[in-house]
């Protein structure tokens, strides 16, 4: 009997769906926004180096203080599940943590004042030795080294390819309101010792962290390959496409925008009351990402303002648990700063959030009580049909090694007819 339930139990942890705490790219205290870390400088890419590559991370934030702060980065060498590895700092990369963050600019022709500061990795300082996942601690030098922020990126060593495949026909429904990722890791010419345990897969739907599925075990082998299909645990709500709004010029209400209004000292953008979603509707989003930019798309990260910004989303109170503004603009974080309050009198849930001017997706989640996923069914509908951006992640510690390596990644796009 007891071989039995240990049996169960093992059957049942393996195919369990493990949710991961939240490591997300993020500010920790009011006065630091807009917080973004760029591949080369381009927008809208997975956070991921090439290891040896030309390749650069550009990170850059808004201090609304307005006043000249004395900024630091430390660079931190992280596992697989981005706890700190054993690693000296010596042993990743070259140069040395402390490095101050020199290039900053102060804000022109805004409403509210800050300074844009910006930095690169690697530089001339720092140099990186090793893949994996890194975490960056910015730190106010001038106040007892309290951290501001942390941005969280990868470093790829390719040694095996990722192919993925998305369908909206999955092991719980049929062309309904899922989608089933199957992937495989191809590793021939990779030395590893057993591959189905040695292997760390991770997946992320629209790079978000609240649904992200780590530690799935692969279904079977085949010739140097590993395959992962018909697992659960890789069955996502479809959700819909994000909803999109801009705020582009502090006179005239632009995309979603009901009306601007200025309420000394700031500017007010609030936009069209928000539905239910109780059908798919097709928009060309970007996966919840923002793009900050003004109306005359000149000097964006100095001469954009920011705008108090009022969300309205109009139904009845959802019992059981509370209401989340989601995407890129509070930085996928299910937390109490982004909880939306129910308005009995207006019968809708509200949020306001100062935004810096530019082009914006988001989307509305519902949180159980006692839950850390969010669901989209309750606001946003789900639908097989919905485009979703997927994120494969292969890591691997080697045997005798003290670091997890990430050795695979592969982006994927499901739309319907793929």
């Amino acid at each position: 009997m007891k071989k039995q339930l240990v049996f169960l139990l093992l059957t049942f942890f393996s195919f369990l769906q493990i949710r991961v705490i939240a490591q997300v790219t993020t500010p920790l205290v009011d006065n630091i926004k807009t917080l973004q870390a760029k591949v080369n400088g381009a927008w809208g890419e997975p956070p991921v180096l090439l290891f040896g590559g030309s390749n650069w991370l550009e990170v850059s934030f808004d201090d609304l203080q307005h006043n000249f702060v004395r900024y630091e980065y430390n660079i931190i060498h992280c596992n697989a599940d981005w706890t700190e590895s054993d690693l000296i700092q010596n042993e990743y990369m070259n140069g040395f943590n402390g490095q101050r963050i020199e290039d900053y600019e102060v804000s022109m022709n805004t409403m509210m004042d800050y300074n844009h500061y910006k930095f690169t990795i690697p530089n001339n300082e720092v140099q990186l030795k090793l893949s994996g996942n890194y975490r960056i601690d910015i730190i106010n030098d001038d106040n007892d080294d309290e951290l501001v922020a942390q941005v969280f990126f990868s470093v790829l060593e390719p040694r095996v390819s990722v192919s993925i495949k998305v369908s909206g026909n999955t092991d719980i429904d049929t062309w309904n309101s899922h989608q089933q990722l199957d992937f495989s890791v191809n590793y021939q010419g990779y030395r590893v010792q057993t591959p189905a345990e040695d292997f760390y897969p991770v997946i992320m739907q629209n790079h978000r962290w609240d649904n992200r599925v780590s530690g799935v075990k692969p279904s079977y082998l085949r010739n140097g390959e590993l395959v992962y299909t018909h697992n659960k645990s890789l069955i996502f709500e479809g959700g819909n496409e994000y909803r999109r709004f801009e705020i582009l010029d502090e006179y005239v209400p632009t995309m979603r925008v009901f009306k601007m209004s200025y309420n000394a000292p700031y500017y007010h953008a609030t936009l069209f009351d928000d539905a239910q979603r109780y059908r798919y509707l097709f928009d060309k989003d970007q996966d919840g990402r923002y793009w900050i930019r003004n109306g005359k798309n000149v000097r964006n990260e100095t001469e954009s303002d920011y705008f108090y910004t009022h969300f309205k989303l109009v139904i009845p109170p959802i019992a059981g648990g509370d209401v989340y503004l989601n995407g890129d603009l509070t930085y996928g974080l299910l937390t109490e700063d982004n909880k939306m309050v129910y308005n009995p009198i207006d019968q809708c849930y509200e949020i306001v959030k100062p935004l810096k001017q530019g082009s914006y997706n988001y989307q509305y989640l519902f949180v159980y009580d006692g839950e850390t996923t969010g669901q989209s069914l309750q606001a946003e509908g789900s639908f097989h049909e919905t485009e979703n951006e997927y994120w494969v992640y292969v890591y691997h510690r080697p045997f005798g090694e003290r670091y997890d390596k990430l050795v695979g990644f592969q982006k994927y796009t499901y739309v319907i007819n793929n």
